[in-house]
């Protein structure tokens, strides 16, 4: 004969309860009242602050009713006590109303994920699998996993919505990120982190053929969907970017890397680094179109920019850094811009703009 299975009650006795089959829920009661209790109670406890004076049962059953969980303060005060018999939490008395909160010696965690966080990286994952390269996705997908089980969990729930209802749509062509080799990430990775040199065997833009060199790693940087590393070598006085993509091998070598005295990579970023140019700052002036003044206006291109309109002209001036993508983006806006100063920098762009005409001419 197989024994009865020992239950507490709520007064904590045991008493032995045959096995029973479980009901469906009746659709006919209240939401409330089918409300899950342990998923309810699990974000309870999450919200329970671990200092006094703590938070009141009516504003935790605000947040409850915010992540999804809409109760009675009632119920929430009734969950409150059950919970403090086996959790160490404590009701702070002192004050009026009563505060709940995690005892002062209490160790413990709640793993889960709330409901703002599920939607945060509903949205950011969409970012992310557009912008970053797969293995850089790899170590969230857990979390991604448990935001979609958060959000499937609380349709009901119009915050859960979010996901529904914003796209991230990339400015341009949405390039997608080039394939980087597994084991140079995770090189890389552990020789950045370990301050070790790297012997890579790199294929650099326009070169014939790939060749070896010595790197020593200051930095990972994303820009858009590519990956660079940020190093130095013997090859340039200066740190260089390396894309990730392009390296064909990669190992840690036992030995320190040389780091710049002083280096900072926000101060390597500021200075325009990261645009591929030497950095230098310039005042631009050039005529605009209507259709690029009116973006312009929107999102200008620097702080100081200013914007001036005569007679249907519109006149830019803005304080940048000269750079590769400085000069990408002006050649990007065709007859949408015209550059007046500096001189070198028009100079450039009729050389670069008097090309591309030979080659659709020759066409």
């Amino acid at each position: 004969m197989i024994a009865a299975e020992s239950l507490p009650t709520r007064s904590g006795t045991d008493v032995s309860e045959p096995h029973r089959t479980t009901q469906p829920p009746n659709p006919t009661m209240p939401r409330n009242a089918r409300e899950p209790t342990l998923a309810r109670q699990w974000e309870l406890l999450k919200l329970i602050p671990r200092h006094r004076p703590g938070f009141t049962p009516r504003s935790l059953r605000e947040s409850l009713a915010a992540a999804g969980h809409d109760v009675t303060k009632r119920t929430v005060e009734r969950d409150l006590r059950e919970l403090s018999i086996v959790f160490p939490l404590e009701c702070n008395d002192s004050s009026i109303p009563h505060g709940w909160h995690w005892r002062a010696d209490a160790a413990f965690d709640i793993p889960g994920i709330a409901l703002a966080e599920a939607v945060s990286l509903g949205l950011l994952e969409d970012l992310l699998r557009q912008l970053v390269p797969p293995m850089f996705v790899t170590a969230l997908e857990g979390r991604f996993n448990a935001a979609g089980d958060k959000l499937r969990g609380l349709s009901r729930n119009r915050y859960a919505k979010w996901t529904d209802l914003v796209r991230y749509v990339q400015p341009g062509l949405p390039f997608l990120p080039p394939e980087i080799k597994l084991d140079v990430l995770e090189t890389v990775q552990e020789a950045l982190l370990g301050r070790r040199q790297i012997r890579a065997v790199y294929h650099s833009a326009g070169a014939d053929a790939p060749r070896e060199r010595v790197l020593h790693p200051l930095a990972l940087i994303q820009q858009g969907a590519r990956s660079y590393l940020l190093a130095t070598s013997a090859d340039h006085d200066g740190p260089i970017q390396y894309a990730l993509h392009r390296f064909h091998n990669a190992a840690s070598v036992d030995a320190p890397a040389n780091i710049p005295k002083g280096f900072s990579l926000d101060a390597f970023l500021a200075a325009g680094g990261a645009q591929f140019g030497q950095g230098a700052v310039i005042t631009l002036k050039a005529t605009v179109s209507d259709e690029l003044a009116t973006i312009l206006r929107e999102t200008p291109i620097s702080p100081s920019q200013s914007l001036e309109t005569r007679d249907g002209t519109h006149s830019l001036t803005a304080t940048v850094r000269d750079s590769w993508q400085l000069g990408f983006w002006l050649l990007s806006q065709g007859a949408g811009i015209v550059v007046q100063k500096p001189a070198a920098l028009r100079k450039r762009l009729i050389a670069n703009l008097t090309q591309a005409l030979a080659a659709y001419s020759a066409g």
